[in-house]
């Protein structure tokens, strides 16, 4: 195998015009190969070795490449590279420095940082890509929306992608950033077990309308004997427990939708009363919410 296929095949099948050139491949090689149809221009700076559709490992790799030098992949396209599931952006985010003003390329989005990039490599990936906690804490101290910042934060530890001590630590060292005080605070309840962006609301709506927290994560044994685990539960005085259940926007995919309802069958018991309410009531219309939740006891537990 020669040394550019080698470099390819580590890269997804992407190489950089420098990196052919440092292999002695100059560009009228390169131009014949482009016009033999065997290789195709992805950037000005990045070639495919390959025609036809590029899979999204090759399209990380082609932004990768095609700033060079310290740039890193960042962001959530970092975090999706590790794993995390249901976050996908179609354009790739790549870490710059600031001085840069690198050509722009169809579906690459630049993020310039004077922060030292060499420091925040993973040095274990041969893709130049950020830390799990770098990219989290630099999108959501940046990104529009505080609540999709957060929301990430959680979605990160509940797939395991890290902890909430390892983002505290790194979020020390990189003070100042956007929106610390916030994320130091989220950190600190997803920490104490709120294992979703919508657990930490209704933590944040028990505060709000002076009702104490519920339990989260319960194990039940379902009219099965499997054991199910309840979002939020309160025990109130006369024993009754009432059952939150909050459903992300998956949910209304007919599979989970019917899963959920047999699910809601099989937890119902004499003694349980079981609410279920949308991530997107819980932010627009928690008032509602939790009037039902007062009217089916919660408001016995109100200080």
């Amino acid at each position: 195998m020669e040394a550019w296929e080698q470099i390819a095949r580590r890269q997804a099948g992407m190489i950089a015009r420098r990196q052919l050139n440092a292999l002695g491949i100059g560009r009228h090689l390169v131009r014949n190969q482009l016009a033999a149809g065997r290789w195709a221009a992805a950037t000005p700076t990045v070639i495919a070795t390959f025609t036809g559709p590029r899979p999204w490992e090759a399209e990380v790799w082609r932004a990768a490449l095609h700033v060079g030098g310290e740039s890193l992949i960042g962001g959530v396209s970092a975090l999706e590279w590790y794993g995390l599931r249901n976050w996908h952006r179609e354009d790739i985010t790549v870490l710059i420095d600031s001085e840069l003003s690198p050509e722009p390329a169809t579906g690459i989005r630049f993020f310039r940082t004077r922060r030292p990039l060499a420091r925040m490599r993973n040095p274990s990936q041969s893709l130049p890509i950020a830390r799990v906690e770098v990219a989290a804490l630099l999108f959501a101290g940046y990104d529009r929306s505080a609540r999709t910042a957060q929301g990430v934060l959680a979605a990160i530890v509940q797939q395991r992608l890290t902890s909430p001590d390892r983002l505290l630590a790194e979020l020390a060292l990189q003070i100042p950033l956007r929106r610390s005080k916030v994320m130091r605070r989220a950190l600190l309840e997803i920490g104490g077990g709120a294992q979703s962006m919508a657990e930490l609301d209704v933590l944040r709506l028990c505060r709000r309308f002076g009702v104490p927290a519920p339990r989260r994560q319960t194990p039940r044994r379902d009219a099965t004997g499997r054991i199910r685990f309840t979002d939020c539960e309160w025990a109130l005085p006369d024993g009754t427990i009432l059952i939150l259940e909050v459903d992300g926007g998956f949910h209304m995919e007919t599979e989970h939708w019917e899963d959920d309802l047999a699910r809601q069958r099989s937890l119902s018991a004499r003694g349980r009363i079981i609410v279920r309410c949308t991530t997107r009531e819980l932010r627009d219309d928690a008032a509602r919410v939790f009037a039902d939740l007062m009217r089916l006891g919660l408001s016995q537990l109100c200080a």
